[in-house]
C-alpha cells in the first residue's frame, strides 16, 4: 500500500513570492546604480579594478532578471503538465546564473592578466574614486544581509544564491578599495592584481552555484545524517516495526522523500494506513522543508528484495477462492464460512477462515483437514479456522 502525502506549504504562498520579488527589484535598481557609476568613474581615473568591479555589477542587474523571472515561474502552484510544481525552474536559473559569473570571472581575469604584464600605468584615482568605492562596498553588503534573510525566510535556494552574488560583488569592491589606496600613493600594479582577485572571487561563486544546482538536478539526497534523524523520527511511531528503503531528493529548497513502512501483518488495511499518515505528519513537524512524503506500507520486511513489479506474483483474490472452493467445497468449514482473510507472507498466501461456532471439532483439526486437502497448491502458507459466536455472526450480515 503506497500513500502521497502532499503537505502544504506553511506561509502564504504568494505573500512570499512577493516578499522574493520585492528585495530582488531593490537589489536590480541598487546593481544598475553601482554599474553606471562604477564604469564612469573607472574610465575617468584608468582604473582597471574598478571597471572590472562595475561590469561584476552588471552582471549582478542581469542576473536579478533571471531571479526575478525564476520565482515567478519557479514558484507557481502544480499544474497538470507540471505534477510536482516548477522548482526546477529555480534550479535550471541558478544554473545558468553560475555559468554567466565563469564567464564574467574569466574576461575580467584575462583582461586584467594582460594589463598587469603589458606595464600599463595607472594613475593615482583620486579622492572621489575611492569614495563611490567605499559606499559600493557598503550598498552591497547591505543588499546581501537583507537578500539572505529573505532567502531563509521564503526558503530559496535561488535568492539565497543571487545575495551570495551579491556578497562576492561586495568582496570584490573591497579588493578594489585597496587597489585604489595603492594606486593613490604610487602602486599602480596593484590595480591589475586587484582586478585578477576579482576574476577569481567571481569565477569561484559561479563554481559553487554550478555544483550545488548541478547537484539537485541528479537527485542529490540529503545528507545521511539528516537521513538517519527521519529514519529515528518514522520509527519512533507506535505500530511502525521498522523503516526501510527511505530516499530523498530536494527540489528549488523544498525536500521529498519517500520510505517504506512495516506494520504488523494482520493488522487492517485502515490501521496500517493511519501508521502511515502518521509517520508523514511527525516527518513533517520536524523537518518543514517537506513538501511531499510518500510511503509505502510493508506486512513484512522486505529489504533488498527489489522491485516486486518485476518478480513473480502471487495469486489475488478470485483465482484464491476459486482454488481453494475446488478442492474444499465439500467440507463443513467452507460451507459454513462467513469471512476469508488472506495474508500475502514470505512468497506464500495464508488464509484465515472465520466460520460459524455450528462445526463441533477443534480449529486446529479443520485447519489440518483444509491444509492436507489443498497440498497440491505451491502458494498456501498456513491455514487457520477461527470461530465466531451466533450473535457475532448474525452481527456481520
Amino acid at each position: 500500500m503506497t500513500q502521497t502525502i502532499e503537505t502544504p506549504v506553511v506561509h502564504d504562498q504568494a505573500r512570499l513570492s512577493q516578499e522574493a520579488k520585492r528585495v530582488t527589484y531593490i537589489g536590480a535598481w541598487l546593481d544598475a546604480l553601482l554599474s553606471i557609476v562604477k564604469v564612469t568613474i573607472g574610465f575617468m581615473v584608468g582604473s582597471a579594478a574598478l571597471i572590472a568591479d562595475g561590469i561584476h555589477s552588471l552582471s549582478d542587474l542581469v542576473t536579478d532578471g533571471f531571479v526575478l523571472a525564476a520565482i515567478h515561474y519557479g514558484r507557481q502552484e502544480p499544474d497538470k503538465d507540471h505534477h510536482y510544481g516548477h522548482g526546477r525552474i529555480e534550479t535550471l536559473t541558478t544554473l545558468l546564473l553560475g555559468s554567466v559569473l565563469i564567464f564574467v570571472a574569466g574576461a575580467i581575469a584575462w583582461s586584467s592578466l594582460d594589463r598587469l604584464f603589458s606595464g600599463t600605468d595607472v594613475n593615482a584615482p583620486g579622492a572621489v574614486a575611492i569614495v563611490i568605492t567605499v559606499i559600493a562596498l557598503f550598498s552591497k553588503e547591505w543588499i546581501f544581509r537583507y537578500t539572505m534573510r529573505v532567502a531563509k525566510r521564503v526558503k530559496s535556494k535561488l535568492l539565497e544564491a543571487n545575495a551570495w552574488h551579491s556578497r562576492s560583488d561586495a568582496l570584490s569592491t573591497a579588493v578594489v578599495l585597496v587597489a585604489l589606496v595603492g594606486a593613490q600613493f604610487g602602486l599602480g600594479w596593484l590595480d591589475a592584481v586587484a582586478a585578477i582577485i576579482v576574476g577569481l572571487l567571481v569565477g569561484k561563486v559561479g563554481l559553487d552555484l554550478l555544483w550545488e544546482s548541478a547537484r539537485e538536478l541528479v537527485d542529490t539526497a540529503l545528507p545521511e545524517d539528516v537521513q538517519d534523524q527521519m529514519h529515528d523520527v518514522a520509527c519512533s511511531v507506535p505500530g511502525v516495526d521498522s523503516v526501510h528503503d527511505l530516499r530523498t531528493r530536494q527540489s528549488a529548497g523544498w525536500v521529498m522523500v519517500d520510505l517504506h513502512v512495516v506494520v504488523g501483518p494482520k493488522i487492517t488495511v485502515s490501521e496500517a494506513h493511519e501508521i502511515g499518515n502518521e509517520v508523514s505528519r511527525r516527518l513533517r513537524h520536524e523537518f518543514p522543508a517537506l513538501t511531499d512524503v510518500i510511503f509505502h506500507v510493508d506486512p513484512e520486511d522486505d529489504a533488498g528484495a527489489g522491485d516486486p513489479s518485476r518478480l513473480p506474483g502471487l495469486p489475488l483474490r478470485p483465482e484464491v477462492e476459486a482454488a481453494l472452493d475446488a478442492r474444499w467445497y465439500k467440507h463443513p468449514v467452507w460451507r459454513t464460512l462467513n469471512e476469508l482473510q488472506l495474508h500475502y507472507l514470505e512468497d506464500k498466501v495464508s488464509v484465515s477462515l472465520i466460520i460459524d461456532d455450528a462445526v463441533h471439532q477443534p480449529p486446529q483439526c479443520l485447519a489440518s483437514q483444509l491444509k492436507a486437502l489443498a497440498s497440491d497448491i505451491e502458494w498456501l502458507g498456513h491455514v487457520e479456522v477461527l470461530f465466531i459466536t451466533r450473535a457475532a455472526s448474525s452481527s456481520m450480515r
